[in-house]
């Protein structure tokens, strides 16, 4: 590490317990950490760091409470995620194991503790000493062994019996990094050599006509025609919004929940920028962002602040042809790449989304055409959020018909909609269903 940087240890411990502790995002938190760092090897291995700590939260922690004597106060808590961060060294990185116990009891002088020094030297070294067998105990039990939640882990088995194993593997595993490109500005093709002149490794995607998948993470900032708008970045899983909608050019479409942004520009893409586009949002402080993304795609719409649920606020009274609900929920699909969600979420948030989320479906269905299409998703793993949730509203509404997805990916469950479980075919997690409403 060089002088002028920060010890890239301790800014990884104060970043989880931004997360655990104080229940931050840890998009932001990441954003603010890593900005402390100039030097790429360090930023790469702060960020591991925290990631893989956070992935592998649960079963580092049944390890710690193997070991010590008994819990700490909750006011030790950074002693707590240090012990965390050493045994994360030493089980999933290539730190030498010397160096991650020397390292992580170093940083016990900056917590101005003393008593802690002892504490994290012993707890490191009787891991050491008894690895295989602590790890084993440890593993019995499946929410330790795939550190997740242990609700979110019965969850999975009674609504995934033959596949909850590899969703909880998947959402341990790092996510590919996968960018959308523009075909209204130019064709992949073109896209695809202009990477790989510059050395950038990438493919193509079977689900995605415009989908590249690049080998390795880097920053996107740099890459050719970003500032003029070439590519997005967006997972192969929500490429596939736009695709089932399929707008056409000239048809008054609503984004009910458009920020950031990716799907609202994808349909655009698709239309040749050429809809009556209405792209809603009900957070102020996310339409900067969205507008950004429009402006540096050089794609248009009208922009507007509103909640879904109350139509009345904005709705100008002209139904629509079709509308995409990409309905806000609990993101249990996207685990991988936020893996916070897993420690930040409860059943009761579930239970409050399933709430909200029929309210949306409700309002918006009002301001649909009769033979307009809805197209509701979500970036979740619940059934009470997809399938059931789709269920409850065609139970009750006369006038919705459920139109089948015919696409290769995903699977059908005794429920209307596709599901896609995170990992498959590289993809996050996320769930269509597609409406359309009698004349």
């Amino acid at each position: 590490m060089s002088d002028n940087q920060p010890n890239s240890r301790y800014v990884a411990l104060k970043m989880c317990l931004n997360v655990i502790e104080h229940g931050r995002s840890l998009s932001q938190t990441l954003a603010e950490g890593l900005a402390q760092f100039s030097d790429r090897r360090e930023r790469a291995f702060t960020q591991n760091l925290v990631l893989g700590t956070l992935r592998w939260q649960e079963r580092l922690a049944a390890i710690r409470a193997h070991l010590l004597k008994k819990p700490l106060k909750a006011k030790d808590e950074d002693v707590n995620q240090l012990i965390l961060i050493g045994l994360y060294q030493i089980l999933y990185m290539d730190t030498p194991e010397h160096a991650a116990v020397s390292e992580t009891v170093t940083l016990t002088q900056k917590l101005k503790k003393p008593w802690a020094k002892a504490l994290v030297n012993g707890v490191l070294r009787n891991f050491l000493r008894d690895a295989e067998t602590i790890q084993a105990e440890v593993d019995l039990k499946p929410a330790y062994k795939f550190s997740h939640p242990q609700w979110f882990t019965k969850a999975m088995r009674k609504a995934y019996p033959d596949d909850w194993q590899a969703i909880l593997t998947a959402n341990n595993e790092p996510a590919p990094l996968s960018l959308r490109v523009n075909t209204h500005f130019q064709p992949l093709e073109t896209f695809k050599a202009a990477l790989e002149a510059e050395g950038v490794a990438c493919q193509t995607h079977p689900y995605s006509p415009a989908a590249l998948v690049l080998e390795q993470a880097l920053d996107i900032t740099q890459l050719p025609t970003y500032d003029d708008g070439g590519f997005s970045v967006q997972d192969i899983a929500a490429q596939q919004a736009a695709y089932i909608l399929n707008p056409q050019p000239n048809e008054r479409v609503l984004d009910a929940c458009a920020a950031p942004g990716g799907k609202t520009t994808h349909l655009l893409e698709l239309a040749n920028n050429q809809l009556d586009l209405l792209a809603l949002e009900k957070e102020p402080e996310r339409i900067e962002r969205l507008s950004e993304n429009l402006h540096r795609l050089q794609l248009d719409a009208e922009v507007d602040v509103g909640d879904a649920s109350q139509p009345d606020d904005w709705w100008n009274g002209t139904r629509f042809d079709k509308i995409l609900l990409d309905a806000p929920c609990s993101a249990t699909g996207i685990i991988r790449r936020h893996p916070d969600i897993k420690w930040h979420r409860t059943m009761e948030d579930i239970e409050a989304l399933v709430e909200t989320q029929s309210d949306i479906l409700r309002a918006l269905w009002q301001t649909l055409k009769p033979g307009g299409r809805l197209l509701y998703s979500t970036c979740s793993v619940m059934p009470q959020e997809n399938g059931l949730q789709m269920e409850a509203f065609l139970a009750e509404t006369a006038d919705a018909k459920e139109i089948p997805i015919e696409r290769e990916w995903g699977f059908k469950q005794d429920l209307p909609g596709k599901q896609i479980l995170p990992g498959s075919e590289g993809m996050d997690g996320f769930y269509y269903c597609l409406l359309e409403k009698s004349e």
